[in-house]
């Protein structure tokens, strides 16, 4: 079929680079580039998933999501995050994909400039365009973090920017000088800013602090997807004051109704209950982070630690890439976050300390081997 038969805001925009290689990994392949938890979900919150079914809970619920859950996201964002949100200024999405999703299409206009991180997560740049936005990338320093005055001169004029703390690909935490900074030069311009903050449990000593602690102007958004290890389950929401919600809830009752109802109650029982197995998971990523940096530094390898969240954002040469995905690591390439950083690969430790030892094994070998060539 003719690529005019379709409309022009798609044709311009690529499949994810990490899906590609996620779904094109081997059967013997240890798969480093899927940012996806491998713990199970805990189990108090499959079982108030459980119960939601056989009590028959299995209806629409009201568009923003159930009261119940935004009142316990109301009185998260307060007690972790220092937020106050009522529970109407909340909406319960199908992940945060949908909250930026409908964010995007809720305050882009056509030629609207959007502003975030390069690198910065794939979604944001494709979400911005399928709105009539253009996407604008933000140059980051050479630890990776963003480029405070290079974004304030870009920020001039721009409806939205975008900020991913901590971040990915690059597993770098913001600064609260840096954030407050970004926030309240964004406001000054007019600038509304989303806040995507999926990974604020996994830091590593250094403290996440939430963009709207600085300013009013910003949606929050974030997901139970990578705090409880469940991606499958499709829950996230947003957090913004009551007109930007209005405009968002008009999106979002056209295009999904409402989130899953029991992932709805799961994530009740998520939020509201017990975070032991968060702390566990954020001791182990941390020890994974250890083993994976060790083992690629006495490789010969020189980059930035991660902060946060569960990825080592690589510099790496293309032979060298090329080597390690034949010898059946999949890795995704720097290509697939932006136009800034070719030269890099962005590796997921979100993976078993038994896997992370097998891989490491085999960029040994790749290295061996691309040295030789």
């Amino acid at each position: 079929m003719a690529a005019e038969r379709f409309a022009e805001r798609v044709r311009g925009i690529e499949l994810s680079g990490i899906r590609r290689m996620f779904e094109g990994a081997g059967k013997d392949a240890i798969n480093l580039g899927l940012g996806q938890p491998d713990f199970p979900t805990p189990a108090h919150i499959g079982e108030a998933a459980i119960r939601a079914i056989h009590e028959g809970k299995t209806g629409y619920t009201v568009n923003a999501g159930i009261p119940e859950l935004r009142e316990a996201i109301a009185e998260k964002l307060l007690r972790e995050n220092a937020l106050r949100y009522d529970p109407s200024n909340v909406i319960v999405t199908a992940g945060a994909s949908e909250a930026l999703h409908i964010v995007m299409q809720a305050l882009v206009d056509q030629g609207d400039r959007v502003l975030m991180a390069d690198p910065g997560f794939v979604s944001y740049a494709a979400l911005a365009g399928l709105a009539g936005g253009r996407a604008e990338g933000l140059p980051l320093d050479a630890t990776l973090h963003i480029d405070v005055e290079a974004a304030k001169e870009r920020m001039d004029g721009a409806r939205l920017f975008v900020l991913n703390t901590p971040a990915n690909p690059t597993g770098m935490v913001e600064s609260e000088e840096s954030i407050r900074a970004l926030v309240e030069y964004a406001a000054d311009s007019g600038v509304t800013v989303v806040s995507d903050e999926v990974y604020e449990h996994f830091t590593y000593g250094k403290p996440h602090f939430s963009a709207a602690r600085f300013g009013e102007d910003v949606v929050t958004i974030n997901a139970t997807s990578k705090t409880y290890s469940m991606t499958g389950w499709r829950l996230g929401y947003l957090a913004a004051p009551e007109e930007t919600v209005e405009a968002c809830l008009k999106v979002h009752q056209y295009c999904q109704a409402c989130a899953t109802s029991i992932s709805q109650y799961a994530a009740v029982a998520a939020i509201a209950g017990d975070q032991a197995p968060v702390a566990a998971m954020r001791e182990e990523y941390r020890k994974r982070r250890d083993l994976i940096c060790t083992g690629l530094r006495d490789l010969g390898f020189s980059f930035a630690t991660p902060e946060g969240a569960f990825y080592v954002y690589l510099p790496i040469e293309e032979n060298l890439f090329n080597t390690i995905i034949q010898k059946g690591v999949i890795i995704v390439p720097g290509s697939a976050f932006g136009t800034r950083t070719p030269g890099y690969a962005r590796l997921s430790y979100a993976a078993s300390q038994a896997d992370l030892k097998r891989a490491l094994d085999r960029i040994a070998a790749a290295v061996e081997e691309s040295g030789k060539n």
